[in-house]
């Protein structure tokens, strides 16, 4: 099941394996606090966008048994997917789409999904020190997506009402507010995710509702380590519940 330079890494809590490769790129915590953040129902048409090697579907699968789809760019991490979706025995419930995200418009109907997360690219093109390796070059800088591209086809993608759910840089706060708002998508909800007290937030999630009227909840802090440089509570929850 795996290939050259691919191992498996444990999602301790959800008791999944899911394929990892350097070469390509890996999840960061950030997917983790995307997926903590999320809270999937019942009835919810789920589909995560910029969805790489399929971390975020198996972390809200773990939380309810609903078929989640997914749609990511690059083919080596949409074939790592599909192989961590069948070791796991979830396949007939995940599914990964191979295409741009700016073909959602050709391939998929408008107004279709309740929930849609996303994980974008988080820097932009022109910034400098990219990473070499030109997979890690797509999945961290908007070469093939930018952050407008990617709202905009959540717009295409959701219900009337419903949500959009993002982990971004805490620095591109106004860029994802004014983006979304843009897009008839209403921010609702932001998450701080600071390192530890005392430092500056370094992650966002933030939701929005589309259509949704205007009113934004400040969530509490939440605090990756301790003082002492050990996971704090909250973070030893997402990791081993």
């Amino acid at each position: 099941m795996l290939n050259e330079n691919e191992r498996y890494d444990q999602l301790i809590k959800e008791q999944f394996k899911i394929i990892q490769n350097d070469d390509v790129f890996s999840f960061s915590t950030d997917a983790l606090l995307l997926g903590h953040f999320t809270y999937p129902k019942a009835k919810d048409k789920v589909i995560d966008l910029c969805a790489g090697n399929g971390i975020i579907q198996l972390l809200l699968f773990a939380k309810k048994k609903i078929s989640i789809e997914g749609i990511e760019i690059q083919s080596q991490l949409v074939d790592m997917a599909r192989r961590s979706f069948q070791v796991n025995n979830v396949d007939q419930f995940l599914t990964m789409h191979h295409m741009d995200i700016n073909k959602v418009y050709q391939h998929f109907k408008p107004s279709q999904y309740s929930l849609v997360t996303c994980n974008p690219p988080y820097f932009k093109e022109n910034q400098l020190h990219q990473h070499q390796k030109e997979a890690h070059k797509i999945a961290r800088h908007e070469i093939l997506c930018t952050l407008e591209d990617c709202v905009l086809a959540a717009r295409h993608l959701l219900k009337e009402g419903g949500k959009l759910i993002m982990v971004h840089r805490a620095d591109r706060l106004m860029d994802v507010l004014s983006e979304m708002r843009h897009a008839n998508i209403e921010p609702k909800k932001i998450n701080f995710i600071y390192s530890k007290i005392g430092k500056s937030a370094q992650t966002i999630v933030v939701e929005g509702r589309k259509g949704g009227n205007q009113g934004l909840i400040i969530a509490p802090p939440f605090y990756i380590y301790n003082e002492d440089g050990t996971y704090s509570n909250e973070m030893k929850e997402i990791y081993y519940g």
